[in-house]
């Protein structure tokens, strides 16, 4: 009996479609890299919005707020609520898709909600170095880590009194650089 043969890919462009992948040498498997989800939310305690304070990189130490990669087997809501419990203690009611970004630049798909804590205790998780409940006017603006944050913020602003609204996407002209 042979030693089995080690994967080998090669990028390539697979019979039947259009543009270069990572095919097997050997079997012709095609792997797929498609963009990464990312969740979060603007969630308010009556008028203040909780903001989290990054503990890691990119952009430690820089505004946030509560966000972070979907798992698998997580509904979009789950992942939400996770990301939320893990960042900032905070329990929520969701209200809402509040806008849908793309950021090609890191192939992600970001999804933000608007929602309500349950109660306005906090407290900084593993990923976060402080937490705040501000007001509008007390949003650290020059501080805050993504374009996506600034946008899902603005975005909020918009539909804040509103019980019925559709969701945002990418500002016109907008891909989520940080020099855009």
């Amino acid at each position: 009996m042979s030693a089995p043969q080690r994967p080998s890919f090669s990028r390539r462009v697979p019979k039947g479609d259009n543009r270069e992948r990572h095919v097997c040498d050997h079997c012709g498997f095609v792997e797929y890299v498609n963009p990464r989800v990312v969740v979060g939310a603007v969630c308010t305690w009556e008028d203040r919005i909780l903001l989290c304070r990054r503990s890691i990189e990119p952009r430690r130490g820089f505004w946030t707020l509560p966000a972070g990669f979907l798992e698998e087997g997580e509904t979009v809501e789950e992942g939400v609520l996770r990301e939320a419990r893990e960042e900032a203690g905070a329990e929520l009611e969701l209200d809402g898709l509040l806008g849908v970004y793309s950021v090609p630049r890191v192939s992600q798909v970001q999804l933000f909600f608007r929602a309500r804590l349950r109660s306005p205790a906090v407290f900084a998780g593993e990923e976060t170095l402080e937490v705040r409940l501000a007001s509008w006017d007390e949003i650290p603006w020059d501080d805050l880590a993504f374009p996506t944050v600034h946008w899902a913020l603005q975005h909020f602003e918009v539909v804040r009194d509103r019980a019925v609204f559709s969701p945002f996407a990418n500002p016109p002209g907008e891909t989520g650089d940080l020099t855009s």
